[in-house]
Order: C-alpha cells, then structure tokens, then sequence
C-alpha cells in the first residue's frame, strides 16, 4: 500500500471514530461549493487546509460510499498544492478505481502535469471527453441543473486545454474553450470561476490584437468580484498582463501593485509573490532596475517555498533581462542558466517565443549581437510555428464553416429533388387523366432538373474559388498584402531545385536585402497601435515602390521586411538600398496621430559573396545562411546609429569554416579586413 493510500485511510478512520462529520450527508450542490472554497485557499495555506480538510471529513464520504470521490478529488488537489506529487498520485489511482471517479481521476494528472510544467492536453483531453457525458456543450444551464454536470471539473479541464491552445497559438480553439467554461461557471453560478473566465478570455483576446474586447472583458468582470479579494487580485493582474503586451507599462504597473495590494488584505502569500515576480517586468521596462531585483528577491523564496516552478523560472528569466540592462553579462548569462535548468514544455511556442524576443533586444540594446541573433533566430523560428498552428486553427474553423455551408447546399438540393419526384409520380397519376398535360408536365419538370443542375455547377464553383482563395490568403500577410514567410520559404524550397526535384548544387544565388523600422516600439508606445498599423502599411507600399516587379518583398515579422532580389550585382543592390532608405525617410508618415517621421536600418549583401575566391565553393551557402548574413549587417546599421545601410562588397574566406568562424565574430573580421563593409546614409 502506497504512503499515499495509508495516510487517506488512517485520516478517514480518524474522522469517524473523533464523529467530527455529521452522519448524513448534506446537499451534493453546497457540499461542493464547501470543497471548491477549501481548494481555493490551498493555493496559499496548503497546509492548514489539509488539516482542516482532516476535520470535516464526513462519514458519508468513507471509502465505497457516495460523494467519496468528490472529496477525494478535493484532497487531491489540496496535496498538488502542497506540493505532494506523489500522494496526490496515489489519489488519482483510488478514484481511477471508482466509477465516478474515472474522470476526475485523468484531471486530477492532468493538474499534476501542469503542477511540474509538462504537457497536459492529453490527459485534460481524455477527462473532458467522460465529464462531456453529462456536461454536452451548447446548454450549460440544462447540463447543470438537470443533468448533475461536474461544472468545476469541467471547467478545470477546459482551463488546461486552452492554456496550451494559447501556449501553441491555436486563439482561436482557445477562445471557443474559454466561452464554453465562462458558460459552465455561470451556469453554476459561481462568480468566483466566471470572474476568472473573463479574465482569461480577455487574455486570448488581446493575443488575437483584440484589445479593445479585452479591456472590455475586464471592466464587465470588475462589477462581480466586489468582497473576492483574491478574485479581484487575479483579475487585476489578468489587467497587467494584457496592458504589458499592449505596452502600456504604466499602465500594467499600476494594475500589478492594486492586485499586490489585493492579495496582501487577502493574507494570500502565494498569490502575492507571482504578482511580484509579475512586477519585476514591470519595473524593468520604466528603467526601474534596481527596484525589480529587490522586488524580485523579495518574491523568490516564497515561489520556492511552495514550490511554484513556473513562476520561479519566469522570475529567472526577467533577472536575466535586469541583468543584462545593468551590463552584468554574467550575473545575466548565469540566470539564464538557472531557466534553462527548469525546462521548458514543447507546446509553450508562443511564452517561449516572446521571451526569446525580449532577450533579443536586450542583448542587442547592450551591443552583444552574437547573443541578440541567436535569441532573434530561436524566436523567429518558435513565432512561425505559433503562426502556422494559430493559422491552421482559423484556416480549420472557415473550412467547417464551407463545410456546413455545401452540406446544407446538398440538402436544399435533395429536397428540391424530392419535390420533383413526388411531382413526377403527380405528373403520372395526372397523365392517366389527362393526356395532353403529361408533354407540358415532362418539359417544366426537365427544366427545373436542368435549373437544379446549374446552381449545383455554381455552387461548386463559389466553393472551389473559396478554397483557393484560402490556399492564396494563407501565403499573404493580412496588414501589408505582402508575401508572409511561408510564401518566401515555399519560393526558397523551389528555387534551391533542379526540374528534376534534386538539389542544387551551386548555393544560394541572388541578393537580400533586411529592413527594420527603426525604433518601432516607441511608435505604438507613444501614439497606440493604429498610428503603428499605419506606419507598416506605408512602409511596405515605399519599399514595393523602390523595388523591381520581378523582386519578392516580404513582411519577415512585425516591423520586419526582406527583399530578394533575383540575379542582382552588388552596385545595382547598393542603389537599390539607397533609393528605399529615401523613400520611407523621406516623407512623413500620414497615421490617424498625424504625421510621423520614419526612418529605417538596411543589410543587404548579394550571393555569393564576393571577394578574392567567389567563385569557389567554400562561398557557396544555403539561402538560410545567406539570411543569417543579412541579418548580420543589419544589426550593424543599427549598431552604427540606425538610418542608413551597411552592405558586404567582399569576404575573403578560404574555406567554409573561416567563413562560419567570420560570422561567429563580425566586427573583428570588418576590422582585420576579412569583410568589407560599404555605408550608405539615410536621409537626414
């Protein structure tokens, strides 16, 4: 017997033999209310839950009795709260035993799961599909009130399922999951779990750029937390987090230190130190370094007292940030050691992603570009992957949409079918009458055939021009009309290939060009997100302007864009540069703010790269290393002072590993001569 499984049943022999619990049980729906509050506080007094848990274990919940397993599953996720993974295992294999208990069972790991930071959709998955038997979607209020739907064990497996929908940029599934438990709680009418929904949902929202929906999800939600105090200090901080990614930092401070103060009225120290560690971003990003790093400090014994992994690893990682800000390289490069040592869940593409981002930055804000490009590239890589699942999502529920769409098509069309059939069998009954009508009787029901026939021909034809029409949208970039990154790869795959489908053996031929918007940020910091908006779609219509109509421009990434220019010799690349440098600094940017200045960092370089063997092989790069060299260079415009262009004209490398090792050092190899740079200046 596990250590587990002695400690339940010594603690239910204890209840009954002290008569602690009343012999008959109370109501199932107060009794859960009663068991939803104690584990509610187990977040921040594991302990003395446990023992009061201990207390008011009734007689009616002994083992093989009813409402066992509900309290089990409460003393379950007391024990993952306490940080007792194994014994609140030894739970999960008790209810696996009963038979309602099996689904509370795979939640109650599936929470274990998230508790250590592992994947937990499968087992989430496979407890929502039981719990579905009396909780079907579509009416919340008729599956609780008649048909006993565990609502709070739902509405636990849909929190997981769409945290990891999230977490992979599927937004659009995670909304759906979210509406459907922001309907469970309220059919149940707990405003606590309906408050919380909200603020989850306005979460989603803002990740879709929807942040005007989501601020409005969090001032309806506001009106029902009044006397929750840690209800209202989680929706506070729900309001950092989206006031954060929107970049309002003032904003997200303020929203922080009201949940902190929350949280502290509410004795809740747990909750209290996430909502630090959330803070130290915040501080970080006014300049506030010194104070984040106390404030921080301050948070990272009491995340580890109770064994919060996932905060602890986020605190890590803005003392890195803090770190590096400060110039504290290694202090920086040790906390990042300390995150890398927690792990991270495959399916988190799009926290990894933004961290990645950060990082970048940073470093590069510091002049480390060796750090900032292999941040910027890991984060480039984990953005498209988020993309590409977020897109599969959408592209999934239009293609659900067409589908309903054509089925419902079919069915008009059987029906009208049926109606000429019965009008036939008419047509027949009448013929034995009336001879004379049976011709005129033949010929309407050919020609509403032929009618029938022709929409579904049309109706085919709208669906399939609808399909391509998604096959096309998926390779453009929505804001712009540009190319997107999938397009460029796809046009990459093709040219790196013979007619014959083998590789080619002569590299990657033809000219790059990297364009950043400079200082960006301040853009949607000073003047908000549509000013921003406005500036993109400005700049993509110069650089299409200042280019050929045979070159491929494409929007690489938020204020991001890449040129490829087929077959294009270095000075032509050099005067192609300067002409769009000219023309996105030239002219003001008309935005919805006014008119805004613009100007922008330029790399190009042309494959292969020249020099005094170019023709050689050891020159001879993939179009992926081919970017990585652009990408190099345009770092160096920035580094240099921003608005202007800084182009290769020729790399003397011997083989492919002095080439590899140029790369790893750049400004030594511009110093030694290795590479030799040319500069163009940007409008003043």
């Amino acid at each position: 017997m596990t250590k587990g499984r002695s400690a339940l049943l010594l603690l239910s022999l204890a209840a009954a033999l002290a008569g602690a619990a009343p012999v008959t049980a109370p109501d199932p729906v107060a009794e859960d209310a009663l068991l939803a509050t104690l584990t509610r506080r187990a977040f921040d007094a594991p302990d003395a839950v446990l023992a009061e848990l201990r207390q008011r274990w009734p007689t009616h919940a002994q083992p093989g009795q009813p409402r066992e397993a509900a309290w089990l599953m409460a003393h379950g996720r007391v024990l993952l709260h306490a940080g007792q993974i194994d014994a609140a295992d030894a739970i999960a294999v008790q209810l696996m035993a009963r038979e309602d208990g099996v689904d509370r069972s795979w939640l109650l790991r599936a929470l274990a799961q998230e508790r250590v930071g592992k994947p937990a959709t499968a087992l989430a998955s496979r407890a929502l599909a039981g719990l579905d038997k009396r909780c079907p979607p579509g009416d919340e209020v008729l599956a609780v009130r008649e048909l006993g739907c565990d609502f709070r064990s739902a509405w636990e497996a849909l929190r997981l399922l769409q945290r990891e929908q999230s977490a992979q940029g599927a937004f659009v599934n995670a909304e759906a999951s979210i509406r459907r438990a922001l309907a469970l709680a309220r059919a149940g009418d707990d405003k606590h779990l309906a408050v919380l929904s909200q603020g989850m949902l306005a979460a989603v929202l803002q990740l879709q750029d929807k942040l005007d929906s989501a601020r409005a999800e969090i001032r309806a939600a506001q009106a029902q937390v009044p006397g929750d105090l840690v209800a209202g200090a989680r929706l506070r901080n729900f309001e950092g987090v989206i006031e954060r990614r929107a970049n309002d930092v003032p904003a997200s401070r303020s929203a922080l230190e009201a949940a902190l103060l929350l949280a502290e009225q509410a004795d809740a120290p747990h909750l209290a130190a996430q909502l630090r560690a959330n803070l130290v971003d915040a501080y970080m990003h006014l300049g506030l370094l010194k104070e984040a790093l106390a404030t921080g400090q301050r948070a990272l014994p009491v995340l580890q007292r109770f064994r919060d992994r996932g905060s602890e690893r986020a605190l890590h990682h803005n003392f890195a940030v803090a770190h590096i800000k400060l110039r504290q390289f290694d202090a920086g490069r040790q906390a990042l050691a300390k995150v890398a040592e927690f792990g991270t869940d495959p399916g988190d593409l799009v926290p990894r992603a933004r961290e990645l981002r950060e990082l970048a930055e940073t470093w590069g804000e510091a002049g480390q570009y060796k750090e900032a490009l292999a941040a910027l590239h890991a984060e480039r890589e984990l953005n498209a992957r988020a993309n590409e699942r977020n897109r599969a999502a959408a592209l999934e529920e239009l293609g659900r949409k067409y589908d309903s769409a054509a089925k419902q098509r079919d069915l008009d069309l059987l029906a009208r079918d049926g109606q000429l059939k019965d009008q036939q069998l008419a047509n027949q009954r009448l013929a034995q009458k009336v001879g004379v009508a049976v011709g005129a009787l033949l010929l309407l029901s050919i020609a509403l055939i032929g009618v029938t026939l022709l929409r579904m021909r049309r109706a085919q034809a709208r669906l399939t021009a609808n399909q391509s029409l998604l096959r096309a949208q998926s390779e453009r970039d929505p804001l712009t009309d540009l190319s997107n990154r999938r397009h460029f790869l796809a046009v990459m795959d093709q040219r790196a290939r013979d007619a014959d489908g083998s590789e080619r053996a002569d590299g990657f031929r033809g000219a790059l060009m990297m364009i950043d918007i400079d200082h960006f940020k301040n853009v949607n910091d000073w003047h908000g997100h549509a000013a921003g908006d406005a500036v993109i779609v400005e700049v993509s219509h110069r650089i299409r302007a200042a280019v050929r109509d045979t070159d491929l421009v494409v929007r690489w990434g938020g204020e991001e864009f890449l040129v490829f220019a087929p077959e294009l010799p270095g000075d032509d690349l050099a005067l192609m540069a300067e002409r769009i440098l000219r023309s996105i600094g030239g002219e003001p940017v008309d935005t919805p703010e006014g008119p805004l200045r613009v100007t922008a960092s330029v790399g190009f370089a042309s494959f292969p790269l020249g020099g005094s063997n170019a023709a050689g092989p050891a020159l001879r790069l993939h179009w992926e290393q081919a970017v990585n060299w652009a990408d190099m260079v345009l770092y160096k415009a920035k580094a240099e002072g921003r608005n202007r262009g800084v182009g290769i004209t020729a790399v003397e490398a011997p083989d492919a590993n002095t080439l590899a090792a140029i790369l790893q050092d750049f400004d030594a190899a511009c110093i030694n001569g290795q590479v030799r740079l040319r500069q163009l200046p940007g409008p003043t």
